[in-house]
């Protein structure tokens, strides 16, 4: 993650979401020191790497006085986090990233942002996302280098995390908007399963293809945030045993660099050498062969949730979403119907596959996060894993020859998050274990 010795103090901004919960819980800080460490940290880091839609300094101090001004209601009662700006919020404005909605106030929240009210959490502001959470950059910017792309679409959140502005944020995927911008900022990231998380009341949310997600600084913190997500106040559950891993390379092998080749290899044999049990594994062949069938389904799906937005304010669309448009009309609704039953089997293929493995070990992006802010980068380790509903997390163990960060990532079973997260959760303590110092460098 980013160096705060480099990045300057960030006082209490610094903790991870675990930490700040059990001191807030002990009663060693406040609600009103934690936030006003964050705000602080913002002031200074924000010109540089661009991470906040929209922040209100004096609503978020005041919520966190109301925290601790009442008895707690969970775990992460009194905690802070960004919420993307795709996901609406009933006291700030939702800009989806859009000329079209600037300063618009739904006046109400998303189902996710309401489980974390109840939880009380301090909704701290709205974290950049791109246009309608397409890929193509709007500026935001890498924490380890703001020469570097941060990732697409959550890349605010991603960045938000990285450089210690918050401790969690959210996050949108339909190719590799959560996954992509955790591995680039070296923050850990969890994509759900397609309903893993509630997605309800996300406006322009493609039903079959976008799912939700979350960044933090630990894998501790991603599980916590998942039980109270989901309404489990009783925690989450650690694995005690080896989970049997497969190593899945993908047909995208290839065009991994190097660094990932050799990063997913070391984590391969440092894992086998602990006794977990690991073995190669390969997709597939409806799995490889689902990609054009995702680019249907996904763009017509947009093209639907848009449909208002293009009609009336096309112009103002970026390249990227115009030419999305613009294939939505070389579409049929029988090509649409083909793609949906053409994933689905695809993802019915993957039974076999995980009769075997508990979790698959796999690259989260082709390497590390290359120069430059602008333009649209490719994904094909993150948009399979999305098309198959399967949920996956990314851990920031490695560092490449630029010192830039590079994760593993970890897939798992299609509505197993849980389980996911807990497999996740074991393979990140061993490596940690075998490595010594983290991140290593490969």
């Amino acid at each position: 993650m980013a160096n705060s010795e480099i990045n300057g103090n960030g006082g209490l901004a610094l903790l991870t979401v675990t930490e700040a919960a059990n001191k807030l819980d002990a009663g060693e800080i406040t609600s009103e020191a934690l936030v006003r460490d964050c705000l602080a940290r913002i002031k200074i880091r924000e010109p540089e790497i661009g991470a906040w839609a929209y922040i209100d300094p004096d609503y978020a101090m005041e919520q966190a006085r109301a925290r601790d001004a009442e008895p707690r209601r969970s775990a992460l009662h009194g905690v802070p986090i960004g919420i993307k700006d795709i996901i609406d919020t009933m006291d700030m404005p939702t800009g989806h990233g859009s000329s079209i909605y600037t300063g618009d106030r739904p006046g109400r929240d998303s189902a996710c942002v309401a489980a974390f009210r109840a939880a009380g959490m301090v909704v701290l502001g709205k974290t950049v996302t791109t246009e309608f959470a397409s890929p193509y950059p709007v500026g935001t910017r890498n924490p380890h280098d703001i020469e570097r792309t941060p990732g697409v679409s959550s890349s605010g959140s991603g960045a938000a995390v990285a450089d210690f502005h918050v401790p969690c944020a959210n996050g949108t995927q339909t190719g590799g908007s959560v996954i992509g911008p955790a591995a680039y900022c070296g923050v850990y990231g969890y994509k759900a399963s397609l309903d893993g998380l509630d997605r309800s009341g996300i406006r322009h949310c493609k039903p079959f293809i976008d799912t939700l997600g979350l960044f933090s600084r630990s894998i501790d913190d991603l599980m916590l945030l998942r039980a109270v997500s989901v309404g489990q106040p009783e925690g989450y559950s650690q694995r005690a045993d080896a989970p049997r891993i497969g190593v899945c390379r993908t047909q995208y092998w290839d065009r991994a660099e190097p660094c990932m080749q050799v990063a997913i290899e070391r984590a391969a044999t440092l894992l086998t050498e602990t006794g977990a049990p690991v073995e190669d594994v390969a997709l597939p062949n409806e799995v490889t062969e689902a990609e054009p069938h995702f680019e249907v389904l996904t763009t017509w799906e947009a093209a639907k949730v848009l449909e208002r937005e293009a009609r009336d304010h096309l112009d103002t669309f970026n390249p990227w979403n115009r030419e999305r448009m613009e294939f939505a009309q070389t579409l049929t609704e029988d090509r649409y119907v083909e793609a949906k039953q053409g994933l689905a089997a695809a993802r019915a293929s993957l039974v076999t596959l995980f009769d075997k493995v508990d979790v698959l070990l796999t690259p989260p992006r082709i390497g590390e996060a290359p120069i430059g802010i602008e333009g649209v980068r490719p994904s094909p380790f993150n948009a399979v894993w999305t098309q198959m509903y399967t949920p996956c997390v990314t851990l920031p163990l490695f560092k490449g020859p630029n010192g830039m960060p590079l994760g593993i990532q970890i897939v798992g079973v299609e509505h197993a998050d849980d389980t996911t997260l807990a497999n996740a959760a074991w393979i990140d303590r061993s490596l940690r274990a075998a490595l010594g110092t983290v991140p290593a460098r490969v």
